[in-house]
């Protein structure tokens, strides 16, 4: 491809998904300030914690991300929450404008590129919710132009992303099958390459283990697989992100070229590993959104050997439902940013004095006060992540309470849910927060407020020990815009 056409490819893939991106910027996500919180510890000069005082504590999934937040120098957990947006926004930018330019040639292939940039709600709003995902997404981008740069840009996304290793696999040992003409020239690229893919992970793996005492991350324990949830969640990520309708085609792929197939054969791995690994509970297929960039790609392969009338029901199929998620979920969730900071604000009074708070949502909460938490969900605390039952359900028991000096609890209660009369035969949204209101530990306590979440229907409680008398008025939990909430976050 001639400079001049590379440029307006990479240009306009850039352009469209900065667009998306910039419409959908208001989105995040709980954990995000779990990591928000361990880097402003860390930058701090507190260490590696959750909770100071605490435990030094495998509570991020990928390692690094925390201490590259950190590396801009101290901030509160806002502060770290915002550079994390603008790090994995700009990554995500620069990912985009790789995938022109690996997208380009004909006609065909770059429209293919540019409207799938427009459509993917998942890509957009994941790329600055303050998570790792935009950066991922940039060094999984990055990997489709082959090589050994590339498979070390899969090996970095799949350190990350353990999930991401079946992609790695396929992608970098099938670009060696196609680069390398004869078998001894390709089991000298694979010798070299598959090394590149696999060793990263393998090697974060020990880091971790040597550092936590355990090769996997503690949210495999917090949060146990199901092969159930993940065979549903992979298929509301093949349908919801576009990949399957546009990939399940036999006819195209047996006419594809090689480079094509290899795309669509990686792609298939990261589904059937995503049933392994047992899903994720976030919106918007978070653990699919690195590989759709190869997706877009193998989409433009597809689409370009395939028949008019193919090409037409396929397109209709492939974007009506990329369509209805981006109306129906991600456009509410532009806002998701703007509630959790009036939540935070208004929570902060109420929680002003506590010792040690018990909760399952411990990012927000996280961010509103830096007393040591009692994650109900296990993923920052081990002694919580080893017990029985999922990340909802865990069997929290009275002395554990008693332990931890736990003085307030914050509870959230199911849609449309009242506050009862005594406050601990409300009904609560998961069950670990219903095992919790019934805790001998618990019953001095009082509701101290009552914090509706924005966007929704369901408030959460905070309850403490009563000292006087404790006065239940609900804070005010306006709208906020993207706008707003920017400049809330650029004010702290």
């Amino acid at each position: 491809m001639r400079a001049s056409s590379a440029a307006q490819a990479a240009a306009g893939a850039a352009g469209a998904a900065l667009l998306s991106a910039f419409a959908l910027r208001g989105f995040t996500v709980d954990d995000a300030l779990v990591t928000a919180r361990v880097a402003s510890h860390l930058a701090s000069g507190q260490g590696y914690r959750f909770n100071v005082p605490g435990p030094v504590v495998d509570a991020v999934t990928p390692l690094g991300w925390a201490e590259l937040l950190a590396s801009f120098g101290p901030g509160t957990p806002l502060v770290m929450l915002e550079r994390g947006r603008v790090i994995g926004l700009v990554a995500w930018i620069v990912a985009a404008a790789v995938l022109g330019v690996l997208g380009g040639g004909s006609r065909r292939r770059q429209l293919t590129v540019v409207a799938a940039l427009l459509v993917s709600a998942p890509l957009a709003s994941w790329a600055s919710t303050g998570m790792e995902t935009g950066l991922v997404t940039l060094f999984a981008t990055l990997a489709l132009a082959g090589g050994p740069v590339g498979a070390l840009a899969a090996g970095l996304a799949a350190a990350w992303r353990p999930e991401l290793l079946a992609w790695a696999a396929v992608l970098v040992a099938g670009d060696a099958f196609i680069q390398a003409s004869d078998p001894k020239s390709r089991s000298r690229a694979l010798s070299v390459r598959l090394p590149l893919a696999l060793g990263p992970a393998i090697a974060v793996a020990c880091v971790r283990h040597a550092r936590f005492g355990s090769f996997a991350p503690l949210a495999v324990w917090a949060k146990p697989s199901d092969l159930a949830h993940g065979f549903v969640y992979a298929l509301g990520a093949g349908v919801g992100t576009g990949a399957a309708p546009v990939l399940l085609a036999p006819r195209a792929f047996a006419r594809a070229d090689r480079k094509t197939q290899v795309l669509v054969l990686s792609v298939a791995a990261h589904w059937v590993a995503l049933v392994l690994v047992g899903g994720d509970w976030m919106a918007l297929y978070r653990l699919a959104v690195p590989v759709l960039p190869a997706a877009i790609l193998a989409a433009a392969g597809l689409l370009e050997v395939s028949t008019r009338r193919a090409l037409a029901a396929r397109a209709l199929v492939t974007v009506a439902v990329p369509l209805w998620i981006l109306a129906t979920v991600a456009w509410p969730g532009r806002y998701v940013l703007g509630h959790r900071l009036a939540l935070i604000e208004a929570s902060r009074g109420a929680l002003l004095g506590a010792r040690s708070v018990a909760c399952l949502d411990v990012g927000w909460v996280g961010a509103a006060t830096d007393v040591p938490i009692l994650d109900l969900a296990g993923i920052t605390d081990p002694l919580v992540a080893y017990l029985p039952g999922g990340h909802t359900t865990k069997r929290i028991d009275n002395d554990l309470f008693e332990r931890r000096g736990v003085d307030a609890v914050v509870l959230l209660l199911a849609p449309g849910a009242r506050l009862e009369r005594p406050w601990e035969r409300s009904e609560f949204a998961r069950g670990v927060e219903e095992r919790v209101a019934s805790l001998p530990a618990v019953r001095p306590f009082r509701v101290k407020a009552l914090l509706p979440l924005g966007g929704t229907r369901q408030s959460y409680l905070v309850a403490r020990p009563e000292i006087g008398r404790f006065v239940v008025r609900p804070p005010p939990a306006p709208a906020i815009s993207p706008q707003a909430s920017a400049l809330a976050l650029r004010g702290r």
